[in-house]
């Protein structure tokens, strides 16, 4: 029976082999971390390598995730769907185990990390949906909720600011059932940390309200398994077990160095690595002893078919509720969502209103809240001005998180991680809110959240210099660009009421990625105005008003500035310009239409086309072609009230008909 350094070697071996074979990566994280991760994946953790998705699993989360090797290799070793020659195809183009874990790629990997931080503030929103869910769907007798996070980390992750965040909400929330593992092994990339971190970390996670183990010997196991069961035992509160390690542990002459962080080790190297440890297999080769020792594939399938017992009491004792709690966890949305938010969207096309369209936006919440228990809401310390809370929405809070809403405090970038988590675990579709300028601060998780393909919805108010007084640190010009320009991102700028209705609509049924809805202070006119102006405003771009007689040219706009431009198009009319009005919300999702319809909104023919959006100009000579004109920002605001600041910056209706009449002329 091969002993449990044996087994940790394994992991060594596979780490320095693959990262050899690659030519890049980092092999010390993996070496240092060997000791830890076995203890927990061979004993502690409850998983199915057979069934990744089992619901009950708990969640492993690499936050340091330049250390891929450590994951991959437990995946292989523990049984779950990934070979040998994946391992040596790491880093290789269109691999299973590129160079930092990615959601999607390898079974058994929860969450894309690699950006410092972010991994262990996905953790807290997988601890938070787990906390959430359980407080929703348990009941006396029957628990069909009940799992912990594990969730591994460095210094690095605890240097970024977003961990800050992100772990002082988990100590409000008393996220008991997170547990995280601190690799203190006092190395980043420029060398030891002590020139540039010397924070007290137990001390800081105390002040949190975690409960901290400190002061463990990562690389001796009983101590590490009394660490994690200690751990596991403290259910009201989350825990920080600090672990001194060695980084690349093993190697005689690059341990304990940043010389093993982020280099493969060299053939001589890992000669002499494999020579002190006592592993005299061939590259890649793990015994049979060692594989058979490292499977988890009997243990796993025990756990579920527990639990899966457990889940069939359950369903027998509250059928509604568990077949709510499987609908939930396949992302279904309910069976009648279509045609009630159809008829609520028919609805604001009747009532034709004016009205800001992030009050808007808050009347669509109060309808779509009582028929979709899965939003999950939230706010950056904004909920008075966002205007998310909504009729049924209730807090969620340490003592009771059977709530729909998360006061998150002024932490946009630890909202926006945690949001992904959430995404990532399941059973909850999260949105969260602040102004459209500090989008900024969130910006990295919102990338995340488009390449891990996450139904994740962001709310962003106070979409322009109608913002006013504030200024120009609270005024956004470039952020629609940047939005616009993250692949697989949706960026909805609805004008009306109606148009925020539908932008909600799509956000919610957009599967596989995120959202951004962009909504006004403001208060917006009425537009749309009947139902095939709906149905095609759900194609991200559409005619609004048609021109009349022969076509002379086209004016775009999104948001506020979907009235300028009506108002200069019938100004225009009136003196015998034909001048049609497209109104774009969704750009993203115009581009995605049949060539065919997008001819009939912007026939290519017409080369006399303007835009209009208080935001950056640059996004729009895509549809307006160099010879075009664009009405809009290129320079930052000033304070002022909004209406001497559209007239400052020239976005007005006299503005937008002398480029129109321009374009014509041109």
């Amino acid at each position: 029976m091969p002993s449990q350094t044996e087994l940790a070697n394994a992991i060594r071996a596979l780490a320095m082999d693959a990262v050899q074979a690659a030519s890049s990566g980092h092999p010390g994280a993996p070496m240092g971390l060997a000791d830890i991760a076995e203890v927990l994946w061979n004993g502690l953790m409850r998983h199915n390598p057979a069934n990744p998705d089992w619901p009950n699993r708990d969640r492993f989360v690499l936050s340091n995730g330049h250390g891929s090797m450590l994951i991959y290799a437990l995946l292989f070793l523990t049984g779950y769907d990934l070979s040998l020659d994946d391992l040596k195809q790491f880093r290789q183009l269109h691999s299973k185990t590129p160079g930092h874990p990615e959601y999607g790629y390898a079974p058994g990997v929860e969450t894309t990390t690699g950006p410092l931080g972010q991994g262990v503030a996905n953790a807290v929103g997988m601890a938070l949906s787990e906390k959430a869910l359980a407080a929703q769907f348990n009941r006396d007798g029957h628990t069909i909720v009940d799992h912990h996070t594990w969730v591994f980390l460095g210094d690095g992750c605890l240097m970024e600011g977003i961990s800050h965040e992100a772990c002082s909400l988990a100590g409000t929330l008393g996220l008991g059932k997170l547990i995280a593992v601190y690799d203190d092994n006092g190395i980043s990339i420029d060398g030891g940390v002590e020139g540039w971190f010397t924070d007290d970390t137990p001390k800081r996670f105390e002040s949190y309200g975690w409960h901290v183990i400190p002061g463990v010997d990562g690389h001796d196991p009983a101590a590490v398994e009394a660490a994690l069961l200690a751990a596991k035992a403290e259910t009201s509160k989350p825990t920080l077990v600090c672990c001194k390690t060695v980084i690349g542990k093993g190697s005689p002459n690059k341990q304990g160095t940043e010389s093993c962080h982020g280099a493969a080790l060299g053939e001589d190297e890992i000669a002499l690595t494999r020579e002190a440890l006592g592993w005299s297999h061939a590259p890649f080769d793990i015994p049979e002893d060692i594989r058979a020792s490292w499977d988890q594939r009997g243990t796993g399938a025990q756990h579920e078919v527990k639990w899966q017992a457990g889940f069939d009491a359950y369903r027998e004792a509250f059928p509604d509720l568990a077949d709510e709690f499987l609908r939930r966890l396949r992302g279904e949305l309910p069976a009648q969502f279509d045609e009630q938010i159809d008829a609520y969207i028919a609805g604001c096309v009747s009532a034709s209103a004016d009205i800001a369209s992030r009050k808007a936006s808050q009347q669509a919440l109060n309808a779509l809240g009582p028929i979709l228990p899965e939003l999950m809401g939230g706010s950056a310390d904004l909920a008075g001005s966002n205007l998310t809370l909504w009729n049924g929405a209730r807090g969620v809070s340490k003592e009771d998180a059977s709530g729909n809403y998360v006061y998150y405090g002024v932490r946009e970038f630890a909202m926006a991680a945690i949001m992904n988590g959430m995404a990532l675990h399941g059973g909850f579709i999260p949105y969260g809110a602040t102004f459209l300028i500090f989008m900024e601060y969130a910006r990295n998780a919102v990338r995340m959240s488009a390449l891990m393909g996450q139904r994740v919805l962001y709310v962003f108010t106070h979409d322009s210099i109608g913002l006013g007084e504030d200024g120009p640190t609270h005024q956004p010009v470039e952020q629609l660009t940047a939005l616009r320009a993250t692949p697989n991102l949706y960026t909805w700028r609805p004008c009306d009421g109606v148009e925020s209705a539908i932008a909600w609509k799509h956000a919610i049924k957009r599967e596989n990625g995120p959202t951004a809805m962009i909504f006004s202070r403001q208060t917006l006119p009425a537009q749309v105005s009947d139902a095939d102006q709906v149905e095609r405003a759900h194609k991200g771009g559409y005619v609004l008003v048609k021109e009349q007689g022969d076509l002379d040219a086209i004016v775009i706009a999104t948001g506020s500035e979907v009235a300028l431009a009506v108002e200069a198009a019938e100004r225009l009319s009136a003196a015998g310009r034909g001048v049609r009005v497209v109104s774009m919300p969704c750009a993203e999702l115009f581009d995605s239409q049949e060539a065919g319809y997008k001819e009939t909104v912007l026939p290519s023919d017409v080369l006399a086309r303007v835009a209009v959006e208080a935001g950056h100009v640059d996004f729009w000579f895509k549809y307006v072609g160099l010879d075009g004109r664009v009405v809009g920002m290129t320079s930052f605001g000033e304070s002022a009230p909004a209406a001497a600041l559209f007239q400052h910056f020239g976005l007005t209706t006299d503005n937008v008909a002398a480029a129109i009449e321009d374009v014509i002329l041109d």
